[in-house]
């Protein structure tokens, strides 16, 4: 015995020597009252009941307790309500699957268990948003979904939805459903709410409450003239505010600019209908009242009528009840309406000309050049001005050499001549001069960060404007002296950078951090030696790459307005450069990472490709003549090319030893080049023989002669070939004037001495005087002599000198080579013959369509006077001025005034040659747009205009049309098409080739929708749909049909729907019906199999009843709830069923003979103690008793102090009965002697 157990004294030690073999802990003879609980178990020092005063549990643990925002939710989803999984899986893979999507999409946390009953329980954790998302989606794929809908007034579904939706989804959120609401163009007010049963009944109550509560409300529509909502309003909205305070009404009445009657009114039903009987009130009133009178006034005058934010109008309809109506400020109308009664009318006009008169305005010409000036670093020139005279307002346009001065009359006259005197003092101060210099030199100018601008700014005190790229004019403002200046530096500035040179060298990226060195060690050393030289090396993720394309062809790469060049910059992420248009250049250089390089490399081929037949085709070349072939620095090889119309020519690397050239261009060329190569190579045994000579590359033009002509001639007269140097040696100096002569020895030494011949005659300077009349100077001389620099450059550097001006003389002297002056003569001859026969003619074409005619940015002009060579000037755009006057609507005469002359505003002038002048007015009245109407089906419009508009954007573009089709409502087939009379009638053609494609389409449309039905029994159709749908899938796509399973609610649910063409649906059908023929000749046998061993039979998520399945080729089903559940059923093949059948009874009756054996040693181990057992009571002894154990407390709240406890036997805890097992019963459990562990259900 414990020695902390306190022995049982006993009266009797005879009783006590008898019983001690009993109970090893006293003898039931003692009085019960003999120990208690709290003698033998005793609490400890600090914590004894007896001593304890106050109750301090608890305290500590209040003090560190953390809040949490988790929360905890237990819903069940009883067995009759869960969704039946028919997709004859095992196990509860697809339920724990199922539950982490959840938890991963929701963050919440769900803990899952299944009771005997097949009923599911989930413990849900997490946040409040979370654990209500994730109830829903637990309730909505694990319990049967059920649906109900309720009629709710169209008008209350705004306010079920709420602002953006906000308010159904919360709905949806709480009550774990789905609800659909129509749509507005629907007219039902069914509300179909879809989910668990007691989601759609808190829903539906949800919803219905808010339509009770929306029910009290009220909404009118009133019709009333809109001349008359101001009467309504009130000035300054008075009226409406009255309407509407404390009445919780709201009144919505549209503003001036939305030419609307309908006035709506919203609120309380009483409110509402007060309002409505108020506003028609004032409505009957006003239009039994109310006069007009119409006053002209000055349409720059009608701004000051309406006033700041129409504080005018306001305040008119204020003091007199008067109403004006205004013209609407894009109109030309100058009539002003005033609507009232008849004795306030006066009131009103007077007030109107007060305003219009209130405020005058003043012109004061000044250079807009000087406008910044008078304004002043940060306005404070202005500022200091007009401080004075608040109501004044100056306004300064950009283009415009004026200052506009609007307010009060004589604030204005002050500001006028405070501004006058301002601009002369800026005048005798400030002057300015204007720099023509190429937009490609301005970034120069600017200098790093504007580090050379500022420089040139501070030192001189000017102001520089520089222009952006589209133009090349620089402004230099200030004092006289400062320009002079700084235009001096700007220009010496120009000049150096004007002789600069800029050269591409295409190096691999490999070689560049060689070049660039250790830290930029070698870049930096080449730098400082050529100090002058800019090194850019591209950058280090990027490639550069050069595409040569037909120079014919560049057009086609750039697009209309840039658009091909620019998707290809946008898709492929690479800059693409092209030669400048006075190269004859025709690389295209593509720089960006290597792949993308190749992409556009790639594309721009294509558009090439498919703009001309290109060819590629091999010629074989010895390789010992390649190099000569290419000649020193590829000059042979670049003549080829360019004789040949510019193919391409590659030979193969040297290392290779291949004697194959590639030669790729149009056909016609290729055959050229390809001729050319094979004589060389047969003339090389006999020729090889090179020369060198020096000419003036100013000269190289009249040597070669026009389209080569003068060379030619050389050509054929010796045989030899003679070199010209290429654009990119004609920039290096010391290769520009060298000419190479190849051919045969005595053939070089003639074709030599022919060109030092005419070299010579080149090199004698002439000098010529020519006759051009004065009156044709100015145009030579103008832009700074920009046309005798053309002519100069153009013809071997000759000299032109005009008469300077002032000197009355038509004597024009020419110095140079005698051919040079000669051809420098004719081309001066040529621009005044032009001049002289220029002419201007009109062209009259409605100012309406010069928009459309000058096209994008000018382009379309552009393009007419480049090609007719001849001046187009627009008019400006038209102010309309009344040419007759008006009274109230009336003309003074009375009489109409009918003018057919053409107006200003429709003559377009065009200047050149008659017959270009003449062709150019064709080409302009030729763009003028044309309207032609295509009727089109209505039903095919959307197919026309295509997904968001694409295709007839599509088409648009295309053809440079506008497509207008008629609107929804419209219920028109007419489309119309506005552009070009050329390109109206290509698109109308293309739009009616379309309309046939889709009648086509609709009538394939119809063929494919025939339909075939065919009846199969329920039970084969997961057969047909197979596994995860593989079956019907591969149907659909053999027989190219559309295959349709009934649905539960369908009225017959054998009936499979099958659409296509005819003929496939027919051959769909017979594949069906082979299938239903097949599943018919299998058997279906139900073999008795206790259920006991229905789980060792599936094995672990259905493992083992896969394999036999697989084994044996059948299907087996087990029992489904509601069905024997002792009954398996295989199905399959007759054999196949029977050997299957054979071996699942095999493995039963082995897995029947462990559950008999698990039965009895079961059974054993709970069957009644032998007779004297230990743990086994002795009926005659009443036990060891304690007083006041914990099993017999009482009820909270009453005391023992001072009396004595009913005693209670221990509880045995070997008894069966009275501490069964779990799941088990004890020996007399089926008298209900002890509890089943477990809910009840």
């Amino acid at each position: 015995m414990d020695p902390t157990i306190p022995s049982v004294s006993s009266p009797d030690p005879k009783s006590q020597n008898d019983d001690t073999s009993s109970f090893g802990l006293g003898s039931s003879s003692l009085p019960p009252s003999a120990m208690t609980y709290d003698d033998i178990f005793p609490g400890l020092p600090e914590t004894a009941i007896g001593t304890r005063t106050d109750c301090t549990i608890g305290k500590w643990n209040n003090k560190l307790r953390v809040g949490s925002r988790n929360v905890t939710q237990v819903f069940h989803i009883p067995p009759e309500e869960r969704r039946v999984d028919a997709s004859n899986k095992f196990g509860e893979g697809d339920l724990l699957k199922t539950c982490a999507d959840i938890m991963q999409s929701t963050g919440a946390t769900i803990e899952t268990s299944y009771a005997k009953d097949q009923s599911l329980t989930f413990v849900v954790i997490g946040k409040q948003d979370s654990v209500l998302e994730a109830k829903r989606e637990i309730l909505k794929r694990f319990q049967t979904q059920s649906s109900s809908a309720v009629e709710i007034p169209k008008e209350y579904h705004g306010f079920i939805l709420g602002k953006g939706g906000v308010k159904l989804k919360e709905l949806e959120k709480q009550t774990a459903t789905k609800i659909t609401i129509p749509k507005e163009t629907e007219s039902s007010g069914r509300i179909v709410v879809s989910g668990p049963k007691e989601g759609i009944e808190k829903a539906l109550h949800e919803i219905q409450m808010i339509s009770d509560e929306r029910s009290k409300q009220a909404y009118e529509r009133l019709e009333i003239p809109k001349v008359f909502h101001p009467f309504i309003t009130g000035a300054h909205n008075e009226k409406i505010k009255a309407f509407t305070e404390g009445s919780g009404v709201k009144v919505n009445i549209p503003p001036l600019s939305v030419q609307k009657d309908e006035i709506s009114i919203a609120g309380e039903r009483d409110g509402v209908l007060k309002v409505k009987l108020a506003i028609i009130q004032i409505y009957e009133e006003m239009k039994r009242k109310c006069a007009t009178v119409s006053v002209e006034v000055r349409k720059s005058q009608h701004k000051y009528v309406i006033g700041p934010k129409g504080a005018g109008i306001a305040e008119i309809l204020q003091e007199s009840g008067v109403s004006v109506e205004m013209p609407p400020t894009d109109s030309d109308k100058e009539t002003i309406t005033l609507r009232g009664p008849q004795e306030k009318l006066g009131i009103a006009l007077t007030k109107v000309y007060e305003k219009a008169n209130s405020v005058c305005t003043a012109e004061i010409l000044a250079p807009s050049w000087i406008h910044r000036h008078i304004i002043g670093k940060k306005g404070a020139g202005i500022r200091a001005i007009t401080q004075d005279y608040p109501k004044v307002h100056v306004e300064m346009e950009d283009k415009a050499d004026k200052i506009i001065v609007e307010g009060p009359v004589e604030e204005v006259e002050r500001v006028r001549v405070a501004l006058l005197a301002n601009v002369e003092d800026l005048l005798s101060k400030l002057t300015f001069a204007d720099i023509v210099i190429d937009p490609k030199y301005h970034k120069h100018i600017i200098g790093k960060g504007g580090s050379n601008v500022n420089r040139l700014k501070d030192e001189t005190g000017v102001t520089i404007n520089i222009p952006d790229e589209r133009s090349s004019t620089i402004r230099i403002e200030g004092t006289p002296f400062g320009v002079e200046q700084a235009k001096a530096e700007l220009l010496e500035l120009v000049t150096k950078m004007e002789n600069e040179r800029e050269k591409d060298i295409l190096i691999e990226h490999r070689f560049h951090k060689n070049i660039i060195g250790a830290k930029g060690e070698k870049i930096r050393e080449i730098r400082d030696m050529f100090h002058q030289v800019q090194v850019t090396f591209p950058d280090s993720s990027e490639k550069s790459d050069v595409v040569p394309i037909y120079k014919e062809f560049h057009k086609n790469v750039i697009g209309k307005g840039g658009a091909n060049i620019r998707k290809i910059r946008e898709e492929t992420s690479t800059r693409i450069d092209l030669p400048p248009e006075g190269s004859e250049s025709d690389m295209i250089v593509i720089t960006g990472r290597s792949e993308d390089v190749e992409k556009a490399r790639d594309r721009i081929l294509k558009i090439q490709s498919e703009l001309v037949s290109i060819i590629s085709e091999d010629v074989e070349i010895p390789a010992k003549y390649h190099q000569s072939f290419i000649g020193a620095g590829g000059k042979l090889i670049q003549s080829i090319m360019e004789d040949c119309g510019g193919v391409q020519i590659k030979f193969p690397p040297s290392e290779s030893g291949s004697n194959k050239v590639l030669i790729r261009g149009p056909k016609e060329e290729v055959e050229k080049a390809k001729k050319t190569l094979i004589e060389m190579s047969n003339e090389k045994n006999l020729t090889g023989y090179t020369e060198t000579i020096r000419s003036k590359a100013e000269h190289h033009r009249f040597l070669i002669g026009r389209n080569g002509s003068n060379i030619r001639k050389i050509r054929e007269l010796t045989g030899a070939r003679i070199v010209f140097p290429s654009d990119s040696e004609a920039n290096n100096t010391k290769e520009r004037d060298i000419i190479t002569i190849v051919g045969r020895e005595d053939a070089v030494k003639k074709a030599r001495e022919e060109l030092e011949n005419r070299i010579k005659e080149l090199d004698s300077v002439v000098e010529l005087d020519m006759h051009v009349d004065p009156k044709y100077h100015r145009h030579f001389v103008a832009r700074r002599g920009e046309l005798l620099h053309e002519i100069s450059d153009q013809y071997g550097g000759v000299t032109v000198s005009f008469p300077r001006s002032g000197v009355d003389s038509d004597r024009v002297v020419l110095k140079g080579a005698k051919e040079c002056v000669e051809a420098a003569k004719q081309r001066i001859e040529e621009i005044v013959n032009d001049l002289e026969q220029q002419v201007t003619i009109d062209c009259t074409i409605p100012q309406k369509f010069h928009r459309t005619i000058m096209g994008s940015k000018g382009m379309r002009v552009q393009q007419i006077t480049t090609e007719f060579d001849v001046k187009i000037k627009f008019p400006e755009k038209s102010i309309v001025d009344p040419e007759v006057d008006h009274v109230n609507g009336q003309q003074v005469d009375g009489e109409a005034v009918i003018d057919d002359s053409p107006k200003p505003c429709d003559i377009i002038r065009i200047t050149g040659r008659q017959d270009r002048c003449q062709a150019a007015k064709d080409a302009l009245i030729a763009l003028v747009p044309v309207t032609a109407e295509v009727a089109v089906p209505y039903d095919l419009h959307r197919y026309i205009i295509g997904q968001k508009g694409k295709d007839v954007r599509e088409m648009m573009t295309t053809f440079d049309v506008n497509i207008k089709i008629p609107s929804a409502e419209q219920q028109n087939d007419i489309i119309q098409i506005s552009g070009p009379v050329a390109k109206v009638e290509a698109a109308r053609q293309a739009l009616l080739n379309r309309v046939v494609e889709l009648e086509k389409e609709r009538e394939d449309r119809v063929l494919r929708n025939f339909a075939v039905h065919v009846e199969v029994p329920p039970e084969y159709h997961s057969k047909i749909i197979g596994k995860k749908g593989a079956v019907i899938s591969k149907l659909r796509d053999d027989f190219q049909v559309n295959i349709t399973m009934p649905k539960p609610e369908d009225s017959n649910p054998q009936l499979i729907t099958i659409k296509g063409y005819e003929d496939n649906a027919n051959l769909a059908k017979e594949a069906i019906l082979k299938m239903v023929q097949d599943l018919d000749d299998l058997i279906k046998q139900d073999l008795p199999i206790d259920q006991r061993v229905h789980s060792r039979l599936i094995g672990r998520r259905g493992r083992n009843i896969r394999q036999v399945m697989d084994q044996y080729k059948v299907e087996i089903r087990f029992p489904i709830e509601g069905g024997n559940p002792d009954v398996v059923t295989i199905i399959g093949p007759e054999a196949k069923v029977q050997e299957c059948a054979d071996y699942l009874l095999n493995l039963v009756e082995e897995y029947m003979q462990d559950i008999d054996d698990n039965d009895s040693s079961q059974q054993y181990l709970r069957s009644s103690k032998p007779e004297g057992h230990f743990n086994q009571r002795n009926p005659g002894q009443t036990g060891f008793i304690v007083a006041g154990a914990p099993w017999e407390q009482q009820p909270q709240g009453q005391q023992y102090q001072g009396q004595q406890r009913t005693a209670v036997i221990a509880p045995n805890t070997a008894s069966n009965e009275e501490f069964p097992s779990f799941g088990e019963s004890g020996t007399n459990a089926s008298s209900g002697g002890a509890p089943l562990w477990g809910p009840r259900r």
